[in-house]
């Protein structure tokens, strides 16, 4: 057997900024990634909207330019093909984009399994002689049969996303649905295995706060943005996505700090918690939770509960049933798989 090849750091190669982009700040150029949220949240419509941005050049929500224009493939398994049609004709007027002309291949076969050897293969051989800047495959829930739970059973298909990604220069989009949760950072709350959240080198976020739509986007190697406010409305040519309000040009995340942390993970929560799932669900040390609870009990704004476990001061309404049922069910090993899929 050959030694692996190496290349020394300034070897490697180095791109512009503007090269790093698929869509600007939102959508990394060759990235994998997740459009996750809870149901009826509009992510086949942002879904959608990014690949019209890339098919056509246009911005996505009429606001993040696109780099690089190309063919975009797309799967909706939920959707029926008049329906798609419609949304991307709705899509493509809100945008000023030219709908005859998108350049979007949409797999026509009622059912594309990615746990299955054959649809694979098809979907490879599919990629290689359409050459997609983009692929958007909707919902993953429809593409599988497998335990999305068991990383053992979902890491194969993400490694064959991965390998799409990298045999052929193209990004990968990927619909998922997202649980009520009380985790404090969204990726937090996909369903199933925590390595859906570790895959994603862009993410965006959606969720419903009052009556309107909140996206929270995440980069593996980039700043993410503050939470963007988006709606879905209909200005006589179809509905579409697109902004409440405009988004400046430096509008980076802001860092939380321990405390907002800890009162957003409580205010989350539908019952009072115990400081090892307060660690939990806000990712911080246990002495930084500690001594954050004592302030915040000092404040006023946290008070204990039976069992060990701390609430919102006037919360005391919240289902106060034990926790030990919750870390139960988080707490389960995880396996690395064995195989990976041809």
């Amino acid at each position: 057997m050959s030694a692996l090849p190496t290349r020394a750091p300034a070897e490697l190669e180095d791109r512009p900024r503007h090269q790093h982009w698929l869509i600007d700040t939102l959508w990394g150029r060759e990235a994998v990634g997740i459009i996750g949220g809870e149901p009826k949240c509009g992510k086949s419509f942002l879904a959608l909207d990014l690949a019209v941005a890339v098919a056509s050049g246009v911005a996505c929500l009429r606001r993040f330019e696109t780099d690089q224009p190309g063919p975009v493939l797309m799967f909706a398994a939920e959707d029926a093909g008049h329906i798609v049609r419609t949304r991307l004709h709705g899509i493509a007027r809100a945008a000023g984009a030219d709908f005859d002309t998108l350049d979007i291949a949409v797999i026509d076969v009622p059912v594309l399994r990615l746990d299955h050897r054959n649809d694979r293969q098809r979907l490879h051989e599919t990629i290689e002689r359409i050459r997609p800047r983009l692929l958007v495959l909707d919902p993953l829930v429809r593409l599988h049969g497998v335990d999305e739970n068991a990383v053992a059973d979902i890491a194969p298909i993400l490694a064959f996303l991965r390998h799409l990604q990298r045999r052929f220069a193209t990004a990968v989009v990927l619909v998922h649905h997202a649980r009520k949760s009380g985790a404090t950072r969204p990726g937090q709350a996909l369903r199933g295995s925590s390595e859906l959240h570790a895959w994603g080198d862009s993410n965006l976020y959606l969720r419903r706060r009052d009556n309107q739509i909140v996206m929270t986007v995440e980069h593996r190697a980039a700043p993410g943005l503050n939470d963007v406010e988006i709606e879905l409305a209909d200005d006589g040519h179809g509905p579409a996505l697109r902004l409440r309000r405009q988004v400046p040009d430096n509008a980076v995340a802001e860092h939380q700090t321990a405390e907002q942390r800890i009162v957003e993970v409580l205010a989350d929560a539908e019952m009072p918690l115990s400081q090892v799932q307060i660690r939990k669900r806000a990712a911080a040390r246990n002495a930084t939770v500690s001594a954050t609870l004592q302030q915040l009990i000092r404040k006023g704004r946290v008070e204990r509960a039976p069992k060990a476990c701390y609430r919102l001061t006037g919360t005391a309404g919240h289902n106060a049933a034990t926790p030990q049922a919750v870390i139960g069910a988080n707490g389960q090993h995880e396996a690395f798989p064995k195989s990976f899929p041809a």
